[in-house]
């Protein structure tokens, strides 16, 4: 039996892992962590997931390093500065770990490439089988379409979210750019506004919304003369993500280290 331990524990994200961890055969949870001073410090982690009290024989602890030691792999989506911090905390302990926080500044990709030389880390900005097939099939897409197409990815999510675009929509536009053979920092467009003149035949959009309580939903279109392909995806409840989440969980114990990402995990590559 895999133990896992979760940090967010009191997150949108956490309260659905350990929800489905809940369920889940091979894995369960054996530690729930939030920063220090959160008011679920020292309580039943079950409530706030949804579940029975003493559904778990554990309680909320500050202390990720002692819940590494009774533990075999971290579950973390929390956000940038905290998840590099726990990379850190799973490398000097020897832990894998699977995150899936978005917004990663290029420097804190590097620090934690620097980590995962000695633990293996799925990094994944969506945890989403559905969104990871959606990665291969949009570059197969691109690929055939080629130039001929107008590229636009468009993502939606509630009001809370802090980085911008999402994490999914910045994978999709790499993913495009790359099948297309262009360089997405020279591509990608995230906002228009004005007098901006033609379309380049070039560029990517990128654009934003941000609304009410939308889970995740991305489209992309490829707009050629006469017709026009979109593809969607729209996530209708965390425990899409939660369940990903837990089957990279499951995945990545005993592998070697490295960075991986759901791609690797699904087989996909």
């Amino acid at each position: 039996m895999i133990k896992a331990v979760v940090t967010g524990a009191a997150g949108r994200m956490g309260s659905r892992i350990i929800n489905v961890l809940s369920t889940s055969e091979g894995i369960r949870l054996s530690a729930a962590v939030e920063r220090k001073g959160h008011p679920l410090i020292g309580q039943d982690p079950c409530g706030v997931a949804g579940l029975p009290s003493g559904g778990v024989l554990t309680v909320v602890t500050d202390d990720l390093a002692a819940a590494l030691k009774g533990g075999d792999v971290l579950i973390d989506f929390t956000a940038p500065e905290a998840s590099l911090e726990h990379i850190r905390i799973c490398a000097e302990h020897k832990r894998p770990v699977v995150v899936g926080s978005t917004g990663f500044s290029k420097e804190q990709l590097e620090q934690v490439r620097i980590y995962t030389q000695t633990i293996p880390c799925v990094l994944s900005p969506n945890m989403s089988i559905g969104v990871n097939l959606c990665f291969k099939v949009l570059a197969e897409v691109a690929k055939t379409l080629g130039d001929d197409y107008d590229i636009e990815v468009i993502e939606a999510h509630h009001r809370m979210k802090k980085d911008a675009p999402s994490g999914t929509a910045v994978k999709m536009a790499q993913v495009l750019a790359q099948a297309v053979d262009r360089n997405l920092d020279e591509v990608g467009v995230y906002a228009r506004k004005g007098m901006i003149g033609e379309r380049s035949k070039k560029e990517i959009g990128i654009q934003t919304v941000r609304a009410g309580d939308i889970v995740g939903e991305h489209t992309v279109m490829f707009a050629g003369k006469g017709e026009r392909i979109e593809i969607t995806h729209r996530a209708h409840s965390r425990d899409t993500f939660a369940a990903g989440a837990v089957r990279a969980a499951k995945w990545v114990v005993g592998k070697k280290p490295g960075l991986y990402d759901m791609q690797d995990v699904l087989g996909l590559k």
